[in-house]
Protein backbone atom coordinates (compact mmCIF):
# COMPACT_ATOMS: atom_id res chain seq x y z
CA UNK A 1 0.00 0.00 0.00
CA UNK A 2 2.84 2.36 0.86
CA UNK A 3 4.48 1.65 -2.50
CA UNK A 4 1.28 2.57 -4.33
CA UNK A 5 1.04 5.87 -2.41
CA UNK A 6 4.65 6.75 -3.25
CA UNK A 7 4.12 5.78 -6.89
CA UNK A 8 0.93 7.87 -7.06
CA UNK A 9 2.69 10.88 -5.50
CA UNK A 10 5.59 10.54 -7.95
CA UNK A 11 3.24 10.20 -10.92
CA UNK A 12 1.29 13.27 -9.78
CA UNK A 13 4.51 15.28 -9.42
CA UNK A 14 5.57 14.28 -12.93
CA UNK A 15 2.20 14.82 -14.64
CA UNK A 16 1.11 17.99 -12.82
CA UNK A 17 3.57 20.33 -14.57
CA UNK A 18 2.45 18.95 -17.93
CA UNK A 19 -1.21 19.56 -17.12
CA UNK A 20 -0.46 22.98 -15.69
CA UNK A 21 1.59 24.05 -18.68
CA UNK A 22 -0.27 26.74 -20.50
CA UNK A 23 0.15 30.13 -21.96
CA UNK A 24 2.32 32.36 -19.82
CA UNK A 25 3.29 35.96 -19.26
CA UNK A 26 6.20 37.42 -17.36
CA UNK A 27 6.36 39.32 -15.15
CA UNK A 28 3.05 38.61 -13.40
CA UNK A 29 3.21 41.64 -11.11
CA UNK A 30 5.20 44.79 -10.81
CA UNK A 31 5.48 48.26 -9.36
CA UNK A 32 6.56 51.16 -11.55
CA UNK A 33 7.57 54.73 -10.67
CA UNK A 34 7.13 57.38 -13.34
CA UNK A 35 7.73 61.12 -13.65
CA UNK A 36 5.39 61.38 -16.66
CA UNK A 37 1.61 61.31 -17.12
CA UNK A 38 1.82 57.58 -17.86
CA UNK A 39 3.86 54.55 -16.86
CA UNK A 40 5.25 51.81 -19.05
CA UNK A 41 5.48 48.07 -18.50
CA UNK A 42 7.16 45.53 -20.76
CA UNK A 43 5.57 42.08 -20.55
CA UNK A 44 6.52 38.88 -22.33
CA UNK A 45 3.62 36.62 -23.38
CA UNK A 46 4.80 33.05 -23.90
CA UNK A 47 3.56 30.07 -25.88
CA UNK A 48 4.57 26.70 -24.38
CA UNK A 49 2.86 24.73 -27.16
CA UNK A 50 4.50 23.41 -30.33
CA UNK A 51 2.03 25.11 -32.67
CA UNK A 52 1.56 28.84 -33.12
CA UNK A 53 -1.23 30.71 -31.36
CA UNK A 54 -2.87 34.08 -31.89
CA UNK A 55 -2.35 36.40 -28.91
CA UNK A 56 -4.02 39.66 -27.85
CA UNK A 57 -2.93 41.85 -24.94
CA UNK A 58 -5.51 43.93 -23.04
CA UNK A 59 -5.38 46.26 -20.04
CA UNK A 60 -8.12 46.42 -17.40
CA UNK A 61 -8.63 48.29 -14.14
CA UNK A 62 -9.16 46.49 -10.82
CA UNK A 63 -12.84 45.87 -11.73
CA UNK A 64 -11.89 44.44 -15.15
CA UNK A 65 -13.14 47.51 -17.00
CA UNK A 66 -11.05 48.27 -20.13
CA UNK A 67 -8.32 50.90 -19.78
CA UNK A 68 -7.33 53.13 -22.71
CA UNK A 69 -3.68 52.08 -22.80
CA UNK A 70 -1.24 51.99 -25.71
CA UNK A 71 -0.18 48.40 -26.41
CA UNK A 72 2.54 47.65 -28.94
CA UNK A 73 1.86 45.16 -30.48
CA UNK A 74 -1.65 44.48 -29.21
CA UNK A 75 -2.32 41.39 -31.37
CA UNK A 76 0.12 39.00 -33.04
CA UNK A 77 0.90 35.40 -33.90
CA UNK A 78 3.27 33.71 -31.48
CA UNK A 79 5.32 30.73 -32.66
CA UNK A 80 5.47 27.52 -30.67
CA UNK A 81 7.86 27.57 -27.70
CA UNK A 82 8.39 31.34 -28.16
CA UNK A 83 7.79 34.56 -26.28
CA UNK A 84 7.67 38.17 -27.41
CA UNK A 85 8.09 41.55 -25.76
CA UNK A 86 5.03 43.79 -25.60
CA UNK A 87 5.19 47.41 -24.45
CA UNK A 88 2.18 48.68 -22.48
CA UNK A 89 1.86 52.41 -21.68
CA UNK A 90 -0.84 53.19 -19.11
CA UNK A 91 -2.02 56.77 -18.45
CA UNK A 92 -2.53 57.94 -14.87
CA UNK A 93 -5.72 59.81 -15.92
CA UNK A 94 -5.02 62.70 -13.55
CA UNK A 95 -4.23 60.55 -10.51
CA UNK A 96 -0.92 59.83 -8.82
CA UNK A 97 -1.41 56.06 -8.60
CA UNK A 98 -3.04 53.44 -10.77
CA UNK A 99 -3.57 49.70 -10.42
CA UNK A 100 -4.14 47.75 -13.60
CA UNK A 101 -4.30 44.19 -14.84
CA UNK A 102 -2.43 43.39 -18.03
CA UNK A 103 -3.88 40.30 -19.64
CA UNK A 104 -2.62 38.00 -22.38
CA UNK A 105 -5.41 36.20 -24.22
CA UNK A 106 -4.94 33.38 -26.69
CA UNK A 107 -7.45 33.57 -29.51
CA UNK A 108 -8.40 30.27 -31.19
CA UNK A 109 -8.12 30.01 -34.95
CA UNK A 110 -11.55 29.72 -36.67
CA UNK A 111 -10.63 26.41 -38.35
CA UNK A 112 -9.76 24.60 -35.09
CA UNK A 113 -12.16 22.30 -33.28
CA UNK A 114 -11.55 23.73 -29.83
CA UNK A 115 -12.68 27.31 -29.41
CA UNK A 116 -11.33 27.93 -25.90
CA UNK A 117 -10.12 31.45 -25.22
CA UNK A 118 -7.48 31.38 -22.49
CA UNK A 119 -6.59 34.45 -20.42
CA UNK A 120 -3.79 35.08 -17.94
CA UNK A 121 -3.45 38.39 -16.11
CA UNK A 122 -0.77 40.12 -14.09
CA UNK A 123 -1.22 42.96 -11.57
CA UNK A 124 0.75 46.18 -11.96
CA UNK A 125 0.86 49.30 -9.80
CA UNK A 126 2.04 52.66 -11.13
CA UNK A 127 3.19 55.55 -8.90
CA UNK A 128 3.54 59.07 -10.28
CA UNK A 129 6.39 61.09 -8.81
CA UNK A 130 7.01 64.79 -9.31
Amino acid sequence: MRTIAILAAGLTAVLFPIAATGQSMTPMRGEVRSFADAFAVRVFPGNPYNQRIRVEVHVYDQDFQPVDAKITPSAFLLAGQASRAVLVVVPFDGGNERKVRICTESIPFPSEQTQIRAQICGKFFGHRRF
